[in-house]
């Protein structure tokens, strides 16, 4: 595998590639890779003739500096890991590399990127398009690989996709999760082995509401879910919200889509650890 950190390097290497008529897919990370990471990797492996991987912990999505520098950091066992998986590149530029200027550009696409976590991590998908739409641009890749556990970033990624005209593949790849049920994150190497069981109960409460719905509003549905989660020592609900799976609209009854989903947000520990998932109810 090769290690790749700058952009005039990548391009003559994808360059060459495509010359060869070479299908290349791209799996966008922020580094301290898991297994969930992994199962994107084997799927472009299996699907390109090269597969690009970035590790880069992109500071303009963070709205909130104490969680990037929580952010772990782990390079070198991120490379052995590619390399196991069979990645060609893994392409680890440095801030200055990919911002040698301050990124102005500004997206918008409501009610995608304005409801949930758009809500609560104010320019967070600002920074997702602008990091994203540079990768796309360096690699020009003929399908990108991302998880479904960032439910909300694959329906701004597509929006943006859109818009800005990419003639690329965007690839939804399912959550990936422990014994437990939590779904695999950078953030669960924070926790305590007493805080990873603590938030096991996130997604049990999660599969539980699938079978409320047949006698429950969206209404009771959504308030039983977070009065469960709270009632639980160590966990606090930021967000939860039933919303249509395309639009991310809010729905009212469970009549108003066919692609319905609950996506949440939950704080645990005494150092709360912020924890995403989501639930497809119908669809």
């Amino acid at each position: 595998m090769e290690v790749i950190s700058t952009i005039s390097a990548l391009r003559q290497r994808l360059d060459e590639a495509r010359n060869q008529g070479q299908t290349i897919g791209l799996v966008p990370t922020m580094g301290a890779l898991h297994e969930g990471h992994a199962s994107l990797v084997r799927r472009s492996v299996s699907e390109n003739d090269i597969t690009v991987v970035s590790i880069f912990l992109n500071p303009t999505q963070f709205n909130d500096k104490t969680d990037l520098a929580k952010y772990p950091r782990t390079l070198e066992a991120d490379c052995a890991l590619l390399e196991q998986c069979g990645a060609t590149i893994a392409f680890a530029p440095s801030v200055e590399e990919i911002y040698p200027e301050p990124d102005t550009r500004q997206f918008s696409y409501p009610p995608t990127d304005s409801v949930m976590e758009g809500a609560f991590r104010p320019g967070h998908f600002n920074g997702v398009c602008q990091i994203v739409s540079k990768l796309f641009q360096m690699t020009n890749p003929t399908r990108a690989y991302f998880g479904e556990k960032d439910f909300q970033q694959i329906a701004v990624i597509r929006r943006m996709v859109d818009d800005l005209g990419f003639q690329l593949q965007i690839v939804p790849c399912p959550v990936i999760r422990e014994e437990s049920g939590l779904a695999r994150s950078s953030r669960n190497t924070l926790l305590t082995a007493e805080e990873r069981n603590i938030a096991s109960n996130i997604y049990r409460v999660l599969k539980e509401s699938r079978q409320w719905m047949t006698e429950a509003s969206v209404a009771e549905v959504h308030d039983r879910v977070c009065n469960e989660i709270n009632a639980i020592d160590g966990l606090e609900v930021q967000y939860y919200s039933i919303v249509d799976g395309r639009s991310l609209a809010e729905v009212s009854s469970w009549d108003d889509s066919s692609d319905i989903v609950g996506c949440i947000t939950v704080y645990c520990g005494s150092q709360p650890i912020r924890l995403i998932d989501h639930i497809r109810y119908k669809g």
